[in-house]
């Protein structure tokens, strides 16, 4: 094993030559004992066993340490020493050198002190016979950084030894923390013992993973010779051969489907990688143990401080800078390499809308771009407040902040938060409320800003009196449960804050978990999922608070200056008459019946509400000034409303309040105007393209657009929104009332809304309604898609879709002059009849012409009605207008993409080219209810890519068989001129291979679709017939590759868990990112059974079933309300569950919940009831139903109600994900759906119904494009820097759409991740928490994203010694798990682990027990009983049961542990052999206490007997264990390895 195991069985008797082992007097974790404490305690493992209680940095024997048992993903590590050393993904390397040996005591970090690994994944490799590892590679992004680490040295603890590597960043110098000089020998002479004895053996790691089914070859320039220097070390066992599909590769790599190959040239490492695909990164460093185990207990922070100076090199090298360094190190000198799996690091990749300059003038802007960022950060200051009658304080203020802004900032400040009606003076100058605080004159750092009150228009008036109320509201959650004014809820800081107590004996009240947390529970209780929080109930300041029934004010009171009248009932039972005055609030003297708007005596004015009843009522002022004082306590994104709203699928019981407030807001939203704008009717076609028409030269134009579309987008989905609730429940005035309720159209504050029903069949052709509803996300699709493109000129409508109560609405804003052009024609582009009468202008082909490319759509010819060629660049369906502001609009973009040939509208369509083979097997084409089925843009990229790959393999091999005949004929001269012209030239040979790849130029290569080759009533050109056959085939060969990679690609990505499916919402977006639609359901399903593997994919297989179940029964309930009286909703939806989800034979429509009725009236509600439609389904009928469309429209056949029982499907996750889908929201309480006597749900038990919204998502170009930078830099090592660009993107994006935002929270979460590579605890903690907080808020409690996120700031929070935090996330994370998809799922093979390792820490062994148990259990099912992992799980469970004692079990589960490696990777193998010494060192134990017990039993004296030592994991190494968990291990190389590699290269240049 090298020199690690030498090391280590010297450290142990270096740790065994003190006192004799004695147990503590009281059993105590060290995680909760002082640092003395710990230190006293001493590790109990003998010889190899404890190397289990390494740190990380020098640990790398432990089977526990391996890449390969990292539940995520699967990991293979290689030791052949003349192989081709591949590095695939999802793991990615980063090399840190570290300091000269001389400076950290010549001998501690010696070469030998590490070893080599051979480990393989069991699935994915095999031994063979060659001794020649071959593989076929492919790489989405491979970067290697040279790093120099400081000066490390050991630590002389008892408890481990460090040797950690400190990272911070490029420009920071390195940092480290230092021994005793006593503690530094005692622990460096036997070291230098050892090494001594011991040649030097030098080792190094290569990792390989495998992703997707594909691979990559890696520089095996550089990784070979890494290879050859580690010949000395490794053992000669077990040469592995990575299989990908029986194919080989030789020296050069294979260009995969949708994938780019990275080369090592010359002395610089050069990279390509497509945008797609840069959510790696690499680069781990190890700061961890520098702070859990220095003496003094320095804190990161203090840690920061300590400066290395005497031996300072850059941090982050390329190349060529650490070959320069290299020549000045020794040979012994080490580079540390840090792996990083991609599954820590993945953030969803934020895309930016096209370029549409060129590329030199992209890269220009670009840094143009990133020079504003920085200058737009640095013009941060701070500035004076000088409130009226309040004492001055400081806030820090943005340059590029509105005056505007800070207006609103005030009122939310705590000390100014009752002032709403003001203005900012500098000076004695007004501010104007549009200017930016930069750009104010003689606004600088300190300067103070007057707070001035300003006089009240009734407008003011009525924004103070709603100010006020949200003020008195601002802790009440109803809002949030209701769905309203973008309040959503966030329990991570109730989570992380609560039974933190410790008690006397350590153990903390954190460590019990609840009982439905634990493994094996059943239970799924909902309670939990929305906790009580008790301390944030809303104080009462006042009992009523609204407008008096004198409004309005009578002509001779506005003359003196009266606004509004208010009625207020204080706490003390005093009813006051307010005025609202121009000058302020006073009290009149009016009562309920005699008006008298004389001021009441004593007079008192004030010019704030709150500060008048804070005068004349104690208990307000006493409640109010708590209750702000609880508000202020809230996190910031706490407070923040969110621009779309977040709905809440459940929600607890509550009461309803008087609130006048709330009465008159539901009144003016009702009558379709924006809050205050009574007569100022928003003109939305205006806003949005006068928004897209703003200049955007330089970044601030452009924040400043962005943020307009953004802002104006928002507004309209939530005014659409609300439009589509009034025109579902009958408060608007339809355009057409003598038409059908589901056919009429309607005009609701300046939009055009209509409904997903095919209106004067215009549709027929395509379906009917089934194609209108289809439609409807269809051209949603279409619009982002052309939005996206940005093409100056062409303008697209602002669009939403909502689903409301089982209606499909429509909102688009109005083509100016549309409505009124009755008489004559305004379509001048495409056709209205689906190709029989097609048009066409120049403006709009050459603006469509411009968005061929990027969109991959052909420009084509067809026939109009008079049989004339006309051009086209879109689908005929595709209609241009132009509007009477001279503007080019384009409307119906249902064919932005390809359509799709496997789902066809008749099944006797006569197909002129070949059905591909694979799209036969499968059953396809198959018939479909609408024309309007078409691929997804992301299977279009693939394809793309998939084609190109083909293309360039055959150029380059036509162009070596090109010079190989050129060889033979330069060596033949006699044949010179005879096959002089024999041969095809270079461009034939592209030619042909673009032909043969379907490129639609022969010019270069270039993949275009026709839309309308498909379309039964468009007519082609006689000359295009040929090219009409191709595009048809072309289409078909889409649908094959479909079939054919994408869905087995979806399938290896889940069998080797890069890619973790949860519900269906992750299902979902899993298979959108492979291109791949929900309606390919079935397909998948099938080839999931086909699998070999397929039991390991059980969670997958439950979830789609359970996912093709739950929306089949959304399009039955769809359907099923269509027929149901608004009076009966509750109950009929409260049917059709118990129909869907319970065990009782006896349901009874519209069942009330002990509700006191007489017989009388009960006998007149069930006649009522029973004579409707939708109470006359059954549970029979509703499967039924289920059955039929699931068949027909995903292909699965489902069973009756008993598909949830064979799948095991849990009843409240069916629930959950039937709410989310349709809108329900149910009353939070537990439901009994096992109970044969009463039905599971009644009337109460459903208490809302909400809009589904789907709409467009405009964003920031400049950030979108530093995200992408930045995950570019981490690629390559450059951590600070790509931190520093997410910083930058952070700042873009909160300035153009705030900070609840997914884009913010995708950049927050990665940055927070960096931060806790780079050892910032504190910071990576303070960034995950907001990350918790946004993806709570904004995407909701239980979804899986937040899972996650959950996950990770408990790993944070353990980093920086926060335990009880840690457990308590852990927790919650648990049951969130389960509540969404069951035990039965990796994810809870994750979860278990990091409980049980958590627990085993702290001393809670029984606890530690059963999560460990059932993360055996698991991973067993999902990796396999002979896995690597499986063996992994087996000897956690051995050192658990050695501290407990119990050596027995423990040999068992280490003998399986050992079985498994013997089987897998041979006898001779490290981990094979560790394995078997820690059986010896157990069974030592063992045989030791038996002995004691029977001296012991015997009462025969004997001399001292050492009891056996059981182990006292600390800190560090369950921080270590997490890190593994999560994905983090460490390999180091040598400089002398370097050095090499630079001659090599110098080498391979000169031959």
């Amino acid at each position: 094993m090298g020199n690690v195991v030498q090391c280590c069985h010297f450290l142990s008797d270096y740790f065994k030559r003190g006192d004799a082992f004695a147990p503590p007097a009281a059993e105590r974790s060290p995680l909760l004992s002082s640092d003395d404490e710990t230190r006293s305690i001493s590790p109990s493992l003998h010889d190899d066993a404890e190397d289990d209680m390494l740190t990380l940095s020098t640990d790398l024997n432990n089977p526990a340490l391996e890449p390969e048992h990292f539940l995520f993903p699967d990991l293979i590590l290689s030791s052949n020493l003349g192989s081709e050393a591949a590095v695939v993904e999802p793991m990615v390397c980063l090399l840190v050198s570290e300091e000269e040996e001389g400076r950290r005591g010549n001998t501690v970090h010696g070469r030998g002190l590490y070893s080599e690994v051979q480990t393989q994944t069991e699935n994915e490799t095999h031994l063979f016979q060659s001794g020649k590892l071959q593989t076929q590679v492919e790489v989405e992004t491979q970067t290697e950084r040279l790093l120099e680490s400081p000066k490390v040295q050991e630590k002389g603890e008892d408890t481990e030894m460090n040797v950690d590597i400190l990272v911070h960043s490029l420009e920071e110098h390195k940092e480290m923390t230092t021994l005793s000089e006593d503690d530094f020998r005692a622990i460096q002479l036997p070291l230098e013992r050892d090494l001594q004895a011991q040649p030097d053996k030098q080792s190094s790691r290569i990792i390989e993973t495998q992703e997707e089914g594909l691979s990559l070859q890696i520089q095996h320039n550089m990784m070979e010779l890494l290879m050859e220097q580690s010949a000395d070390s490794v053992v000669e066992k077990g040469n592995v051969e990575v299989m990908d599909d029986s194919e080989e590769t030789s020296g050069k790599p294979d260009c995969s489907d949708d994938k780019i190959v990275t080369y090592i040239d010359s002395e610089s490492v050069k990279y390509s990688l497509p945008i797609e695909e840069t959510l790696e990164t690499l680069g781990f460093h190890d700061q961890m143990e520098e702070c859990l185990l220095s003496k003094d207990g320095k804190s990161v922070e203090s840690l920061a401080q300590t400066r290395c100076e005497d031996h300072v090199l850059p941090l982050v090298m390329d190349l060529d800078t650490a070959l320069v360094h290299a020549e000045s190190l020794s040979e012994t000198d080490q580079m540390t390499l840090f792996l990083v799996d991609k599954m820590f690091l993945e953030t969803p990749l934020i895309k930016a809308p096209l370029p549409q300059t060129e590329e030199e003038q992209c890269d220009e802007t670009k840094e143009q771009s990133i020079d504003e960022i920085v200058e737009l950060r640095e013009m941060t200051f701070t500035v004076k407040i000088q409130p009226l009658g309040a004492d001055i304080f400081e806030i820090q203020v943005s340059g590029q902040m509105l005056v505007a802004e800070l207006h609103q900032v005030l009122m939310d400040h705590e000390h100014t938060c009752h002032r709403t009606c003001f203005s900012l003076q500098l000076g004695g100058a007004v501010l104007d409320s549009l200017t930016e605080l930069r750009s104010v004159p003689g606004l600088q750092q300190g300067e103070a800003v007057k707070v001035v009150d300003g006089p009240y228009t009734v407008r003011d008036a009525r924004l103070h009196l709603r100010h006020v109320r949200n003020l008195l509201k601002s802790l009440d959650q109803s809002e949030a449960y209701n769905g309203q004014k973008g309040c959503s809820v966030s329990f991570v800081k109730f989570i992380t804050q609560k039974d933190n107590d410790v008690d006397i004996g350590g153990r903390g009240r954190f460590c019990l978990p609840p009982d439905y947390v634990l493994p094996g529970c059943k239970d799924r209780p909902l309670a939990p999922l929305l906790p009580d929080r008790t301390y944030l109930k809303p104080l009462q300041c006042l009992r009523v608070l609204s407008l008096s029934s004198w409004n309005p004010p009578p002509g001779n009171r506005k003359m003196h200056g009266d606004l509004l009248y208010l009625t207020i009932l204080t706490m003390e039972d005093r009813e006051l008459n307010v005025t609202a005055s121009t000058r302020g609030f006073y009290i009149n003297q009016s009562t309920a019946f005699n008006f008298n708007p004389k001021p009441a005596a004593p007079t008192i004015l004030c010019h704030s509400l709150v500060e008048l009843l804070s005068q004349v009522s104690p208990a307000f002022r006493k409640n109010f000034t708590t209750l702000q004082k609880k508000r202020v306590e809230l996190h910031p994104y706490e407070r923040i409303p969110t621009l779309f709203q977040t709905y809440s699928w459940t929600a607890p019981s509550a009461d309803h309040t008087l609130d006048g407030v709330r009465a008159e807001e539901t009144h003016s939203s009702h009558t379709g105007h924006d809050d205050l704008t009574a007569g100022q009717s928003r003109d939305w076609n205006e806003e949005l393209q006068g928004s897209r028409e703003l200049p955007r030269a330089t970044l601030q134009e452009r924040i400043l657009r962005e943020k307009s579309i953004f802002k104006t987008s928002a507004d309209f989905t939530a005014a659409a929104t609300r439009g589509a609730e009034s025109v579902v429940d009958g408060n608007a005035v339809p355009l057409n009332p003598g038409e059908a309720p589901h056919l009429q159209m309607f005009i609701w504050n300046n939009m055009f809304i209509s409904l997903g029903f095919d209106v004067s069949e215009h549709y027929r052709p395509l379906g009917g309604d089934a194609a209108a509803h289809a439609a409807a996300l269809q051209d949603l699709r279409g619009a982002e898609a052309y939005a996206s493109l940005d093409i100056k000129g062409l303008h697209t409508l602002g669009t939403a879709v909502i689903d409301y109560r089982g209606v499909r609405v429509i909102a688009q804003s109005i083509v100016p002059g549309l409505l009124e052009k009755t008489q004559e024609q305004p379509l001048v582009y495409g056709s209205n009849d689906y190709g029989k009468t097609v048009y066409t202008h120049p403006r709009f082909v050459e603006l469509l012409d411009q968005t061929c490319g990027p969109l991959r759509l052909q420009r084509h010819c067809v026939l109009d009605h008079a049989d004339h060629t006309v051009q086209l660049c879109s689908g005929v369906e595709t209609k241009g207008i132009f509007g009477n502001d001279g503007r080019a609009y384009i409307l119906d973009l249902l064919r932005a993409f390809p359509p799709d040939l496997n789902f066809q509208m008749i099944s006797e369509h006569k197909h002129d080219g070949v059905i591909p083979k694979v799209c036969g097997r499968y059953g396809y084409p198959r018939q479909c209810r609408h024309r309007l089925a078409s691929h997804r843009p992301e299977l279009v990229g693939a394809f793309v890519q998939h084609r190109y790959n083909i293309y360039v393999e055959a150029v380059s091999k036509e162009r070596t068989e090109m010079k190989t005949c050129e060889k033979q004929r330069e060596k033949d001269p006699a044949n010179l001129t005879e096959n002089n012209d024999s041969g095809p030239d270079v461009e034939d040979v592209h030619l042909e291979a673009r032909r043969a790849v379907g490129s639609a130029s022969e010019s270069g290569f270039d993949i275009r679709f026709n839309p309308d080759v498909c379309s039964p009533d468009v007519s082609f050109p006689p000359e295009c017939a040929e090219e009409i056959q191709n595009q048809r085939q072309l289409l078909w060969d889409v649908a094959a590759f479909l079939l054919s990679h994408q869905i087995p690609a979806l399938l290896a990505d889940c069998l080797a868990h890069p890619t973790v499916v949860m519900d269906g919402a992750t299902l979902t977006s899993e298979l959108h990112r492979h291109g791949i639609n929900v309606r390919y359901l079935g397909t998948v399903l099938e080839q999931l059974d086909s699998m070999e593997e397929c039991v390991r994919l059980s969670h997958v297989k439950r979830i789609c079933v359970s996912e093709a179940i739950v929306r089949s029964a959304k399009h039955t309930f769809r359907n099923y309300l269509q027929d149901v009286d608004p009076a009966a909703l509750s109950a009929a939806v409260s049917h059709f569950l118990n129909c869907f989800l319970s065990s009782s034979p006896c349901l009874v429509p519209g069942g009330r919940a002990e509700e006191v009725v007489t017989k009388r009236r009960s006998r007149r509600r069930r006649g009522r009831v029973s004579g409707s439609v939708w109470a006359k389904l059954t549970p029979s009928d509703l499967w039924t139903r289920i059955q039929k469309e699931s068949q027909e429209y995903y292909s699965y056949h489902i069973e009756n109600a008993s598909v949830i029982e064979k799948h095991r499907l849990q009843k409240v996750s069916l629930l959950r994900a039937i709410c989310l889908q349709t809108g329900i929201q149910m009353l939070l309480k537990e439901y009994v759906f096992e109970s044969r006597h009463r039905p599971a749900f009644v009337e109460e038990d459903v208490i809302n119904m909400f809009p589904v919204v789907k709409h467009l998502n405009p964003t920031s170009s400049d950030a979108s494009r530093l995200v992408q930078d930045a995950q570019r830099a981490v690629q390559r090592g450059l951590l600070t820097e790509g931190y520093d660009l997410i910083s930058q993107a952070i700042t873009l994006f909160t300035s153009v759409c705030g900070v609840l935002r997914e884009d913010v929270c995708s950049c927050l979460r990665l940055q927070g991740r960096l931060g806790y590579i780079l050892g910032q605890y504190t910071e990576a903690i303070h960034l995950q928490e907001k990350t918790v907080i946004t993806s709570e808020r904004i995407q909701g409690v239980d979804h899986p994203q937040t899972i996650q996120d959950y996950t990770y700031l408990a790993l944070y929070c353990f980093a920086g010694g926060e335990h009880a935090a840690s457990l308590q996330l852990l927790y919650r994370a648990r049951y969130l798990s389960l509540l969404v998809y069951g035990e039965d799922h990796p994810q809870v093979t994750l979860l278990d682990s990091m409980l049980g390792s958590v627990l085993h820490g702290l001393m809670e062994y029984e606890l530690s027990h059963k999560f460990l148990e059932n993360a055996l259990s698991l991973a067993a099912k999902h990796y396999g009983a002979s896995s690597l992992k499986h063996a992994h799980s087996h000897h956690l469970l051995a050192t658990l049961l050695e501290s407990k004692g119990d050596f027995r079990s423990a040999l068992q589960h280490e003998k399986e542990a050992y079985s498994i490696y013997q089987s897998q990777v041979g006898e001779d193998h490290e981990r094979t052999k560790e394995s078997k010494n820690y059986l010896t060192t157990l069974t030592q134990q063992a045989v030791t206490l038996q002995k004691a017990l029977q001296q012991i039993y015997c009462e025969t004296p004997s001399a001292c007997i050492t009891p056996p030592r059981l182990s006292v994991p600390d800190r560090a190494t369950i921080l270590q264990q997490l890190n593994l968990t999560c994905g983090i291990v460490l390999i180091p190389l040598s400089a002398k390895e370097v050095t090499d590699l630079r001659a090599k290269i110098k080498k391979e240049e000169t031959d």
